[in-house]
């Protein structure tokens, strides 16, 4: 396996090696809150929008106090749009807050507020899982890709697993796009923080050349 090739990934995850979670400010575990912001962070993410953007959006939402289901579904719309246009989100501000109070709602309805109840209904099955989430509105197979690039580290029937935005990052700098080969190549890295890094080169130019350019 090409030394040349190790250097990449290294250099890839020690600049740019950071989940979207933690960026956002989620300490991720499998409790119900960093779940549930996992969720709405997805949900942005999924969008045609700058990744900063989502995620300084899904930072504003917290800042509002619209951390749980429950207390989304609760808020008034122009509450939701509001946050959503602080965060830079204004483009599918007026759409999004419906769809993140319609979300709420279900979560709150069907599964108490706890995506871990959803996870237990699927019984460990991960197809049914990515069915069961796509049931919420606005997650569509994008958002849910998402949702279990950065919950594997929590569920670990979600892993270890590069998701197709993760594998357009690793041809872009030149690798293997067989997900196994790069895990091999990342070592112990996490997989969800090395399919972080890679969607980071996918979705920035200036990320893959600054890669590249480390890497020698």
């Amino acid at each position: 396996m090409s030394t040349g090739q190790r250097r990449i990934v290294r250099a890839l995850v020690d600049t740019h090696g950071r989940t979207y979670a933690d960026e956002a400010g989620i300490r991720l575990r499998d409790t119900p809150q960093p779940l549930y912001r996992l969720l709405v962070l997805s949900h942005l993410l999924s969008a045609r929008i700058r990744g900063s953007i989502a995620v300084a959006t899904a930072r504003a939402l917290y800042d509002a106090g619209l951390r749980d289901p429950r207390r989304m579904a609760a808020a008034d719309w122009q509450e939701r749009v509001d946050a959503l246009g602080r965060g830079g989100y204004r483009r599918y501000d007026e759409r999004t807050a419906t769809q993140l109070g319609e979300a709420a709602a279900l979560l709150t309805e069907r599964w108490g507020g706890d995506l871990r109840r959803l996870r237990k209904e699927a019984g460990g099955d991960l197809d049914r899982e990515r069915r069961l989430l796509r049931e919420f509105p606005g997650v569509g197979p994008t958002g849910v890709d998402i949702f279990l690039r950065e919950a594997q580290l929590v569920w670990p029937e979600a892993g270890p697993t590069l998701d197709p935005k993760a594998l357009q990052g690793a041809r872009r700098l030149g690798l293997p796009s067989d997900p196994d080969r790069l895990l091999d190549l990342a070592g112990k890295t996490e997989p969800a923080v090395l399919a972080a890094a890679l969607v980071r080169a996918a979705v920035d130019k200036g990320v893959a050349e600054d890669t590249l350019e480390r890497a020698g």
